[in-house]
């Protein structure tokens, strides 16, 4: 099981050297990937009762900028998103930026995509919330198809492309993951995509959820052992004494990567959390 680290985007700040120094210690640990969050706009919740999302005060550097950045001071690292939300976004400038950090980076691009929850952003950004589901789908097929070929024709649902492509092409197809729990992603999962992204716990529900992944994949006609899992450790949410039992457990559902979360416990320096990520992988591997 590959090791990752999450990039504490509400902690680290906006100083481009922490953002660096924090990124070289990782990659010098010996974690094999950084996973990034996604969100555009915080909603300013002073007009907004109960709101409990993101906040205008929650600091989120744009991913794949920052995975541009990353890619030209890391040389080994896996550059994950998890997750872009997609269906926020043109799906064609999300092929053109998602190849060229896969180019810049050498081929260290992992692409992983949901259809988020606010709806604020999705007003902000022009896009109707309630077609994002079927949106994403039909995005995941045209970014493969302009990744693959220099000219493509396309006409969907809710894109049109006449004879046009991208250049620079990646060379390769970037593998998509799938983030979300609900039985709409996990047939996704197994259907289309190459790997899926819970938050959730190695117990009884997290196996069914595999199995029916693996299922939608056999009815699909694919290797159910193609399709990879990224887990995510949360250390502020699991006792220390639990956290190789954690990790141990998500290894026995056959999860072939796990993203550890420094976030939310109490970490007053961004040096802190690159502290806490050197002393806590030996803890974690076999």
């Amino acid at each position: 099981m590959k090791i990752g680290a999450v990039f504490p985007q509400l902690e680290i700040g906006a100083d481009p050297r922490v953002v660096r120094d924090w990124a070289t210690t990782v990659e010098d640990a010996g974690y094999n990937h950084v996973l990034a969050y996604d969100h555009v706009l915080g909603a300013d919740p002073a007009n907004r009762p109960g709101w409990t999302g993101y906040t205008d005060k929650s600091l989120f550097h744009e991913v794949l900028v920052l995975f541009g950045y990353l890619a030209g001071i890391t040389t080994e690292l896996e550059l994950v998103t998890g997750v872009l939300v997609l269906p926020q976004r043109q799906t064609a400038l999300v092929a053109k930026q998602a190849a060229e950090v896969d180019i810049l980076s050498g081929g260290r691009l992992r692409l992983g995509v949901g259809i988020g929850w606010n709806h604020v952003e999705y007003q902000a950004l022009g896009v109707p919330f309630r077609q994002r589901g079927a949106l994403l789908e039909e995005q995941v097929d045209v970014l493969r198809r302009l990744w693959a070929d220099p000219v493509i024709s396309y006409d969907g649902k809710y894109h049109e492309i006449e004879e046009a492509g991208l250049n620079p092409l990646p060379g390769r197809e970037i593998p998509i993951w799938f983030g979300g729990s609900a039985d709409a992603v996990l047939r996704r999962t197994g259907r289309i995509g190459d790997g899926w992204m819970p938050q959730s716990a190695p117990d009884e529900t997290a196996r069914d959820q595999i199995a029916r992944i693996r299922q939608a994949a056999e009815e699909a006609g694919r290797d159910p052992a193609s399709i990879g899992i990224e887990a995510r450790l949360t250390l502020g949410a699991v006792p220390e004494q639990d956290w190789r039992a954690f990790a141990d457990g998500w290894r026995d559902l056959g999860a072939t990567h796990l993203g550890v979360n420094t976030m939310k416990m109490g970490l007053s320096r961004p040096e802190e959390h690159a502290q806490v990520l050197r002393d806590v992988l030996p803890r974690l591997h076999d």
